[in-house]
């Protein structure tokens, strides 16, 4: 049988993928957290399933290679392949500057603590998913073309200074706003168009919006309540959909999640390019150049089409089964390669050879009921409840430890170096039953200690904030770093008051 009936078999399996196996074979493989790993901050966490983790390469990527052994399962040779082969600690691409501590990037800089930040970014913390020409961006997801000043908000394209917001398309000057297009200087407003100077949809004049806008914003303590409590649903827009959430001049999309300029797609998740994408299934977390036909696939860039079953796959085409790749062709169960052709394993072929091989393997995955499925749970490199999948629909620990991924009980923790301050953010009587023990009884300071309005009415933060710890009421703790702290001052913003991946999970769950 041909490779192009294999194709046909792929997609006709990727096509017909329900939703939640969806979420779970592949949204399950992009990760928020970020841990010490063998001396090393990684995307990966301590594991016996990434063995060999080093920095950052420079040049060449691995060469490292394996035959291909008849008797044995395709997956699980993978699984041993992507368990021996030297990892990166974090994916980088292309091009970017102060940016050690975010994964998956290309043309960024000044970027920490954020995941997949690309193409002409900057100063990007604590935020996922921002991309083409955008910048200054904070406790944030999907800030897309375009953006500049953003400050806690979710699904925002060709906008600025957006603060605690949602779904807003070509604005400025929001706050604690839904659904809003074309919009200027409105404040408590849900789904208009063209309007200035609203609150709570009714419009007042110029001087009359100064005046209320004022008032509301010295009220800093109701800030992150007024944004917990904005209306979730997004309108959508320009589309033909069915059963989808935040899609926007869409057509024939089925199950989008976020999706931008998509057509003919299904079980589509935080996709968006300036031209369409079509003929997509089973694709999570892109950001596309002339892409098509593309099936169970998460993070595809460049002008790839063709690809089956891979996670990040840059500027290639015909993949199959494969990770990391770079400028690639006719590849099948590869690792870490670049600038290469027909081969297995890492291991180049003869065209001929490489075909007939392929063939085989196929054939055989197609006998045991393999051919289709995504990377195994049980190589999942990552723990569930850290990853997008977790945070898209509710999984139980029963059920994913069941099926093979890692699951992590302990709360996320990091060492408070001796001497060093605790700041609270809550009274100790509030505090969640999961805050640590051996903390309750540690004096310390609060928030509101370090933030307030002088003399003159103008808002100030202690710039000792940052040589301070910060725990929140369920025990997680953080720190202000220097252009978050100048960020905040500038715009006259109240100090975070959860860690920042609760900050990342909250922009995201439905």
């Amino acid at each position: 049988m041909s490779l192009q009936y294999f194709q046909e078999k792929i997609k006709e399996k990727r096509k017909n993928t329900p939703f939640r196996e969806f979420v779970m074979e592949i949204a399950s493989w992009d990760s928020f957290n970020f841990y010490k790993n063998q001396w090393l901050i990684s995307s990966y966490p301590p594991s016996d399933r990434v063995i060999n983790l080093v920095a950052i390469w420079k040049g060449e990527k691995n060469s490292f290679s394996q035959e291909i052994q008849k008797d044995k399962p395709f997956l699980y040779q993978f699984s041993e392949f992507f368990k021996n082969i030297e990892q990166e600690c974090f994916i980088h691409h292309t091009a970017s500057e102060n940016c050690e501590y975010t994964n998956k990037l290309s043309f960024a800089k000044n970027c920490y603590l954020s995941n997949t930040v690309i193409r002409d970014v900057s100063n990007i913390f604590y935020s996922f998913s921002v991309k083409e020409n955008s910048h200054n961006v904070f406790n944030s997801v999907i800030v897309w073309n375009n953006c500049d000043n953003i400050y806690f908000w979710t699904w925002v394209i060709e906008s600025t200074n957006i603060f605690y917001s949602k779904y807003i398309i070509s604005s400025s000057n929001i706050w604690f706003s839904t659904n809003l297009i074309g919009c200027s200087e409105c404040i408590l407003c849900n789904k208009l168009e063209n309007k200035k100077y609203c609150i709570e949809n009714k419009e007042y004049s110029h001087e009359e919006y100064w005046k209320k806008k004022n008032e509301i914003l010295k009220n800093k303590e109701k800030f992150f309540d007024l944004f917990k409590n904005l209306k979730t649903k997004w309108e959508n827009q320009w589309i033909n959909i069915v059963q989808s959430y935040f899609v926007r001049e869409s057509e024939n999309v089925e199950n989008g999640f976020i999706c931008y300029r998509v057509k003919n797609g299904r079980n589509i998740m935080f996709l968006w390019w300036e031209n369409q994408n079509e003929n997509m299934y089973d694709f999570c977390d892109g950001w596309t150049v002339g892409n098509s036909d593309i099936y169970g696939v998460n993070w595809a860039w460049g002008w790839s089409q063709n690809i089956y079953l891979s996670k990040w796959i840059i500027r290639s085409s015909n993949i199959y089964y494969c990770y990391n790749l770079d400028s690639c062709s006719f590849c099948l169960g590869c690792i870490n390669l670049q600038n290469k052709s027909y081969c297995i394993f890492n291991k180049e072929y003869l065209k001929e050879e490489w075909e007939k091989k392929v063939e085989e393997i196929f054939s055989t995955m197609e006998k045991d009921g393999s051919l289709g499925k995504y990377f195994p749970a049980s190589m999942n490199p990552y723990y569930f409840n850290d990853t997008l999948a977790s945070l898209i629909i509710d999984f139980s620990k029963e059920e994913i430890i069941k099926a093979w991924f890692m699951w992590r009980d302990e709360s996320i923790k990091a060492d408070i170096p001796e001497g060093m301050e605790i700041i609270y953010t809550t009274l100790p009587t509030l505090l969640s039953p999961s805050f640590p023990p051996q903390l309750r009884g540690i004096k310390g300071e609060f928030l509101s200690d370090y933030q307030w309005f002088d003399s003159n009415g103008n808002w100030k933060i202690n710039p000792e904030i940052m040589e301070k710890v910060i725990i929140d009421s369920n025990g997680n703790y953080y720190k202000i770093v220097k252009q978050e702290y100048e960020f905040l001052e500038k715009y006259w913003l109240p100090l975070p008051e959860i860690h920042w991946i609760e900050r990342v999970k909250l922009n995201i769950k439905i």
